[in-house]
């Protein structure tokens, strides 16, 4: 059965990067956090898009999918004063996508992308294709080539964990 490519795919066909496929059944799925076990791949390769805003501008942050976001660190990554997570009613309106399946390629308009730090070190990180159902993996520095994005330190440091930054961003 042939795939429907998503913009998120055709981008990477566009660049002639190379990509693998993952699916899974999205009744059998309750979380994002499901996704490891369903596509049978280690959770330290799975990586999940958050939208963020600044006012009016919007960015985006790909980080590892059991790690939190450490708003901070991704404002000053980002280059702005703060970011606050974009609210999920605004999401498809802005992106294109639903939660679930917001692929960090693909959206209606690319906008500033900073990427976890410990994706560098991978050969392969695994991220939404733009479909709840379908992930992707491709090697972090042809996403961030693609994106136009930048590597940094901007999740949550585990053993300094306040409240604030407990906030869930799934």
């Amino acid at each position: 059965m042939k795939v429907k490519k998503t913009n998120a795919m055709r981008i990477l066909d566009q660049k002639k990067y190379a990509y693998n496929m993952y699916e899974y059944s999205k009744d059998e799925i309750e979380k994002g956090i499901d996704v490891p076990t369903q596509i049978n791949q280690p959770p330290q390769k799975i990586f999940k898009t958050i939208v963020l805003e600044s006012g009016s501008d919007h960015f985006v942050a790909v980080i590892p999918i059991f790690d939190h976001i450490d708003m901070k660190k991704a404002a000053k990554a980002l280059g702005v004063k703060r970011v606050e997570l974009l609210h999920l009613n605004k999401l498809f309106d802005l992106t294109g996508y639903v939660r679930g399946g917001c692929s960090p390629l693909g959206m209606k308009k690319q906008f500033p992308t900073v990427i976890a730090d410990s994706a560098q070190s991978m050969d392969e990180i695994i991220v939404s294709a733009g479909k709840i159902g379908q992930q992707m993996g491709l090697n972090p520095l042809q996403l961030k080539e693609v994106t136009r994005g930048s590597f940094a330190a901007i999740t949550v440091d585990e053993t300094h964990i306040s409240d604030d930054d407990m906030k869930s961003d799934f």
